[in-house]
């Protein structure tokens, strides 16, 4: 008899308790479970761009003289006047010093040694009472013109050609980028260093380059206009597919969003930014945090929208 009056409260008890966890089903107008919410995930997103990408080698060289010419004396003699200064723009014929090739007990008329181009003094071995020869030079002049002068690792000589565009930035004006193109290759390859010197032409139009300075130099070895270009950390690769999320309206409640999982095909990838060849459109939103939780059909909210890259 006590065995039969426990079970009977325990069945009591557990008809209480689901009655308890019956709640009006709006769905069905009637009672039953409630149904359970759907996760929604915090995201970071930003829009996907169309416009251009340039991929390019990464090299450090020197600013230098075009050209430079060495001034030299007619006779041998001891220098008694210097008429310029390192830094001193000259025009071709232009004085650079005086050369008395006086002998003891005989006198000569001064050489003047003038400049054979026009152009800046870059050095100056003469001073007031040197003796010279003609084999020494006087003065070497820098041509008008300023070319940046870079060394060109051996694998990548196939992707380097004439005219080639190049960007050029120096640490005397930070955040500025200087245009240039590749002038001259050169026909050898350095057997030690295994490099290829390559000399670029540099826009100097305000003289505010000066031989002598670094240079970092970008070399554009490839551009493509018109293409949708993201982010790469947008992108995730797992068992052999690349794919992004983008976002759409929840069918169900238009007041949420979903991601989707967007299969796309990779181009070039510069500085971090890729190239999108197949599987999405410009101004697509797409997932760039928060989406390793994410899977197909999963409501996202959006904490913040980034800046789209240029």
């Amino acid at each position: 008899m006590l065995n039969k009056q426990k079970l009977g409260t325990a069945l009591i008890l557990l008809a209480v308790l689901t009655g308890c966890n019956k709640k009006e089903n709006p769905s069905t107008g009637g009672v039953g479970p409630a149904p359970l919410e759907r996760p929604v995930f915090a995201v970071n997103t930003t829009m996907s761009v169309a416009g251009q990408i340039s991929d390019y080698i990464a090299l450090s060289g020197d600013v230098i003289a075009g050209t430079s010419v060495d001034a030299y004396s007619d006779a041998a003699g001891k220098i008694t006047r210097v008429y310029v200064r390192i830094g001193n723009r000259v025009s071709r014929g232009d004085p650079i010093a005086a050369v008395d090739p006086s002998r003891p007990g005989m006198n000569y008329i001064e050489s003047i040694v003038r400049a054979p181009i026009g152009g800046t003094i870059v050095a100056l071995p003469a001073q007031v009472g040197m003796t010279i020869s003609q084999s020494v030079p006087l003065a070497r002049i820098g041509g008008t013109g300023l070319e940046t002068r870079v060394y060109v690792a051996e694998r990548f000589i196939s992707k380097v050609a004439l005219n080639q565009s190049c960007d050029v930035i120096l640490d005397a004006y930070p955040g500025e980028v200087f245009r240039g193109s590749v002038r001259e290759i050169s026909p050898t390859v350095d057997p030690t260093s295994r490099t290829m010197e390559v000399r670029i032409n540099v826009s100097n139009t305000e003289s505010r380059l000066k031989a002598g300075m670094f240079a970092k130099v970008r070399i554009i070895t490839e551009t493509k206009e018109n293409i949708v270009k993201i982010p790469a950390s947008a992108v995730i690769t797992r068992f052999g597919e690349t794919y992004l999320f983008t976002l759409d309206t929840d069918p169900e409640d238009p007041a949420f969003q979903v991601a989707r999982k967007t299969v796309i095909t990779q181009g070039i990838l510069v500085d971090g930014i890729l190239e999108v060849r197949e599987g999405l459109e410009p101004d697509a939103e797409i997932v760039v945090k928060g989406q390793t939780l994410l899977n197909d059909g999963v409501r996202v909210q959006v904490i913040e929208k980034v800046q789209p890259i240029e």
